[in-house]
């Protein structure tokens, strides 16, 4: 019996579950197998494990091998191959979309809308200049600086409902100054 003749013997009888076929198997064919994952690989632990991953395959696949003219070791040689490639794979760190990885987009307006914000601010300034000083100053500090009509209504020494009205009348004096 030649030596491809006997590793396909061998193989059918891991199809049909014979532990010992496998290690009469592996003793023929390790070495070889070996050194197909140590060239990928480049990594005697990584090859080590590729080698143990490919038997595995080999277990599980064999009852899938058929002979029909073709070297049981090229097959073998193929699975040790394909099992390398993929730790090799693996190794890779995830394609990283570029748009993720850097973030060059620029989130500051660009000058068109600047420009547009100044005049825009030109014309709220000179509009706010037309109400009252203290309605004005209320304006400004509920609408750019936050206070609530509480803290407004006590800085200015009215009453809560007083400042509503104050910023109510005066926004909608400011839209009609804006829309002229």
């Amino acid at each position: 019996m030649s030596g491809t003749e006997h590793i396909e013997k061998l193989i059918a009888a891991i199809a049909l579950r014979d532990r010992k076929a496998l290690t009469h198997l592996y003793a023929l064919t390790s070495a070889k197998l070996f050194g197909v994952c140590l060239r990928v690989l480049k990594d005697r632990q990584d090859a080590e494990d590729a080698l143990q991953e490919a038997y595995i395959k080999i277990w599980n696949g064999a009852g899938r091998y058929g002979a029909g003219g073709y070297s049981p070791m090229s097959w073998l040689i193929a699975i040790a191959r394909n099992t390398a490639i993929d730790k090799v794979r693996a190794r890779r760190p995830d394609p990283v979309d570029i748009d993720e990885a850097v973030d060059l987009s620029d989130d500051a307006p660009g000058p068109e809308a600047t420009a547009i914000a100044a005049s825009e601010g030109r014309r709220i300034d000179l509009c706010l200049d037309e109400l009252d000083a203290r309605r004005a100053d209320a304006v400004r500090a509920a609408y750019v600086e936050g206070y609530s009509y509480q803290e407004l209504a006590d800085r200015h020494a009215v009453p809560l409902n007083t400042m509503r009205t104050w910023l109510r009348r005066s926004l909608a004096r400011l839209k009609e100054c804006l829309e002229r």
